[in-house]
């Protein structure tokens, strides 16, 4: 929320220059209406729903936008489509869709509404090559350089934003060892391309920190094969927390909910993934479980680019795009990929350190591979990799 906030008083400012009202700046005669599709999990999942949401209504707010969200009825690409079309139907005309599972609609949805904006969060260029070939009833090799996207998805009003997890999970996983931690655990959802850039960027990360502080690190590795937690899950972790795992990155829709409950029962801590998750966990599992969050930048993003697009009149500069966002300043807190300001800064790991290594990230100083091809290469990590526990 303190993000959210901050990024309300920049528009506000940067507002007060510009005519507001949902109209192009342009001169045009164009009226834009946003509605934002949440995915199964609606917008008050603590991440990536609730937090695209409410960077809407704070754009709607501040510049007299009509704003609505749809959830879809079923959990499936038919779903997703159906609430679009509902939305398109009551005149919104810029759809903002957070995550990868909206990779169908985009395909089924733009070439029938050309004249619609499809704003997509966290879809790559992947995710619409699996969806578009198989509608052709072709086998998609999960290599889009071999594929020309154009043939398989109308682009001219999709623009898609996604993110260098790698950094911010590096940045999670550094910190967790300068801050102590030598027996970590991660915990992905579904083994997808950012959950497990988000993983290898963790593994990196710790390996930095112990071979700076010249020790040895523990690292369980596992998919949960879903994106929620469960009993099963749960006693998972159990196992884990008990055998001395001390953290677990907790990486992808609401799964974190069986790692904070076993670390609950035994002392452990967890990291969070997406937004600043310290205080839904912290709430339901005990006050600082919670010692950082890898974030990526939703919030900048859906008002940027909303600003941009309805303010601004811009659109010309999103259309067709797939633009990876990632570190543009060494100011950790102005980049699309970060630590969470609840961070639980400690004489191990300072605020000074953490803008440091954001510093050395983005100067190019520390490389990360965003390489998920194979497993990373590491010299002071031990990893268990355990595939998919489900």
């Amino acid at each position: 929320m303190k993000k959210i906030l901050a990024l309300l008083l920049a528009l506000v400012m940067m507002l007060s220059l510009v005519a507001c009202g949902g109209k192009a700046a342009d001169g045009a005669d164009a009226t834009f209406k946003v509605a934002m599709i949440s995915d199964y999990a609606g917008i008050t999942d603590q991440s990536f729903n609730q937090t695209t949401w409410e960077a809407c209504q704070v754009f709607g707010e501040n510049t007299g936008t009509e704003i609505k969200y749809y959830k879809p009825v079923t959990n499936d690409t038919a779903g997703r489509v159906a609430s679009a079309e509902l939305a398109i139907a009551d005149g919104h005309n810029v759809i903002v869709m957070p995550g990868y599972a909206f990779a169908g609609s985009v395909v089924e949805l733009s070439a029938n509404y050309p004249d619609v904006k499809f704003i997509a969060l966290d879809m790559a260029a992947g995710d619409l090559l699996e969806q578009g070939t198989a509608l052709k009833g072709e086998t998609y090799d999960y290599n889009p350089d071999n594929w020309n996207l154009a043939d398989y998805v109308y682009m001219d009003n999709v623009y898609c934003a996604i993110y260098q997890e790698e950094l911010s999970g590096y940045m999670a996983g550094y910190a967790a060892v300068k801050l102590g931690y030598t027996n970590l655990g991660f915990l992905g959802g579904m083994a997808v391309p950012a959950v497990m850039r988000f993983g290898y960027g963790y593994v990196q990360g710790a390996d930095a920190a112990a071979a700076e502080l010249g020790t040895t690190v523990e690292v369980k590795y596992a998919y949960g094969n879903q994106f929620y937690g469960d009993a099963d899950l749960t006693a998972v972790m159990d196992t884990w927390y008990n055998d001395g795992t001390e953290v677990v990155f907790a990486c992808g829709g609401s799964i974190w909910s069986s790692a904070a409950e076993s670390a609950k029962k035994y002392g452990g801590k967890v990291i969070g993934v997406d937004t600043d998750q310290a205080a839904v966990i912290d709430a339901q599992y005990g006050e600082g479980i919670t010692i950082t969050s890898a974030m990526k930048g939703l919030a900048p993003t859906t008002i940027n680019t909303l600003t941009d697009v309805v303010v601004n009149g811009n659109w010309a500069n999103y259309a067709g795009k797939i633009e990876t966002l990632g570190m543009i300043s060494e100011t950790p807190d102005a980049n699309y990929v970060q630590l969470a300001p609840s961070t639980q800064f400690a004489d191990g790991f300072t605020a000074d350190d953490y803008a440091a290594l954001a510093k050395s990230i983005f100067d190019g100083s520390v490389q990360v591979s965003n390489d998920i091809s194979a497993e990373p290469a590491v010299t002071n990590v031990n990893v268990e990799w355990l595939g998919n526990l489900k």
